[in-house]
C-alpha cells in the first residue's frame, strides 16, 4: 500500500497535489486543513485521516481528533500537526511511523526504530519553503518518504 501525505493546506488545494497523490490507498492530513472542501476532495482519490491543525478552528473542524492512529497492515501510525506536543512514547505503544506537519518543513528521521515524517507544507508558500507533499510505499524496506513538489498548480 502506498500512503498519500499531506499537511498545512491552510484552505488551498493545488491540483499538482491531487495528482501527486493520486493511487495512493490511504491519504493522511496532518492538520491545518483550512477548507472542509480539500477534504471532500481528497476523499475523492482514497479514504482520509485527518487531525486537527491550529488554524483549524471553525466548527467544521470540530469533527477533527486532535491525533489519530491508522493501522495499514501490521504498521500503526501515530498522527498529530506538531511533533512537539507529542506525549506518546511510540516505542512502548508499538507505533511504527510518526506523521507530523506544522512546521511547513518537509523531513524524515528515524528515532528509536520510529520513523518521523513532516510531509512539509502543500498549501500557500511560507518563507522560501518548498511546497511538498510525499508518497510512502509501505512495502519497501527500509521505509522512506518519497517528498513530491507541488508547487505548480
Amino acid at each position: 500500500m502506498i500512503l498519500g501525505l499531506i499537511s498545512d493546506t491552510h484552505g488551498l488545494l493545488r491540483d499538482s497535489a491531487l495528482r501527486a497523490l493520486q493511487n495512493t490507498g490511504l491519504i493522511i492530513h496532518a492538520g491545518d486543513v483550512g477548507d472542509p472542501k480539500i477534504l471532500e476532495a481528497l476523499e475523492n482519490l482514497a479514504p482520509v485521516t485527518a487531525v486537527r491543525g491550529n488554524v483549524d478552528t471553525r466548527a467544521w473542524a470540530t469533527q477533527l481528533p486532535e491525533t489519530a492512529v491508522v493501522k495499514a497492515g501490521a504498521l500503526k501510525i501515530y498522527v498529530l500537526h506538531d511533533v512537539k506536543e507529542l506525549k506518546l512514547n511510540a516505542i512502548r505503544s508499538g507505533v511504527s511511523i510518526v506523521v507530523s506537519g506544522h512546521s511547513h518543513k518537509l523531513g524524515q528521521a528515524t528515532r528509536g526504530g520510529v520513523l518521523y515524517i513532516n510531509p512539509g507544507s502543500a498549501g500557500p508558500r511560507r518563507f522560501n519553503l518548498p511546497i511538498t507533499v510525499a508518497r510512502l510505499d509501505l512495502d519497501r524496506r527500509p521505509l522512506e518518504a518519497e517528498f513530491i513538489d507541488v508547487s505548480q498548480r
